[in-house]
């Protein structure tokens, strides 16, 4: 297990949870959550459910495949505790993406045990479905910044960094962790409908979710807006190479989900738009991680320190020396 191999690692473990997110919001998307019942870690209180139905094999799939991903990120911790000198950043790095696992693996058993699954029509359930995806979130950050350190990327510093490259930044990953937050509401609200049959006029919550359809994209655009901000100061303080191919990955990405987004509505929310929309925000919370551990790493410091001055203003008129 050498350091040279951990970062191609690293990046599968990254990859891999994507599509372990991909397949939950699959359970989600088809009402399959409730496959095993209230079961968990058993599945309809087997450890091998005898005749499945479609649901639990849905169901089941999803946790074994959960299982593996967190079998991956402890072999993780430890390639990089084998790998890399005691208290390196690789190690924290992963040793957090652990502890973000756990959390995500105790909320999805949460949503089982609590019922929160299929056609249960709830507050509490609502809050769940956003507080999960903010852990997502977390954890792709954490698994980000694992493989892009991996790579040879150096170290975050924020001391000695502009305010207003700092400020962006922070303000466009929390904007990005509320879209997504409002996007798991939403995607909540067209499962109701259109996958359990649950009318606006039969329940007031799936009337207030549908009603609240309409603040998503609005939310959308305005963390754009934080978006472009982030990127266009990020290259102008820190105009490295890294830098202004991420802010380019930003920009196509993000124009590229909006115009999902709108399709996803037009088509009443299909499961396979539900999915492709949501790959498209995962790949653009993992480059503006990236983005960000790019603009804040010292070595952009560096290139920053280095640019030549700005020439003086010349005075104009016929006394000007």
């Amino acid at each position: 297990m050498t350091a040279r191999r951990f970062a191609p690692y690293a990046w599968g473990v990254l990859a891999y949870n994507v599509v372990v997110i991909l397949w939950g919001a699959f359970v989600r998307a088809t009402g399959s959550g409730a496959g095993c019942g209230r079961h968990w870690p058993l599945c309809n209180g087997e450890v091998i459910p005898r005749a499945p139905a479609v649901e639990t094999l849905i169901e089941l799939s999803h946790r074994l495949t959960s299982g593996v991903a967190l079998l991956l990120v402890v072999g993780l911790v430890w390639w990089a505790w084998v790998a890399y000198p005691r208290g390196h950043r690789l190690w924290l790095a992963a040793l957090v993406s652990l502890g973000i696992m756990i959390v995500e693996a105790l909320l999805g058993a949460g949503l089982v045990l609590l019922e929160y699954t299929a056609s249960n029509v709830s507050v509490a359930r609502a809050y769940w479905m956003a507080g999960h995806l903010i852990n997502t979130f977390l954890l792709l950050a954490a698994l980000t910044v694992t493989a892009w350190w991996a790579s040879g990327a150096p170290a975050i510093r924020l001391r000695g960094q502009p305010a207003a490259l700092r400020l962006s930044l922070l303000a466009a990953l929390l904007g990005m962790m509320l879209l997504g937050a409002s996007g798991a509401i939403t995607a909540l609200g067209d499962t109701l409908v259109f996958t359990a049959g649950i009318s606006p006029d039969e329940d007031a919550l799936v009337a207030a979710l549908v009603d609240l359809r309409i603040y998503h994209p609005l939310i959308a655009f305005g963390v754009g807006g934080l978006l472009l901000l982030a990127a266009w100061t990020a290259r102008r303080l820190h105009p490295t190479p890294a830098v202004t191919r991420l802010t380019l990955l930003l920009g196509v990405s993000f124009v590229l989900q909006l115009i999902l987004g709108a399709i996803n509505v037009v088509l009443k929310a299909p499961v396979a738009m539900q999915l492709i929309h949501l790959l498209v925000s995962d790949v653009i919370w993992i480059g503006l991680v990236m983005l960000a551990a790019a603009a804040l790493a010292q070595d952009a410091l560096s290139v920053a320190a280095d640019e030549p001055p700005a020439p003086a203003p010349q005075l104009a008129g016929r006394g000007a020396a």
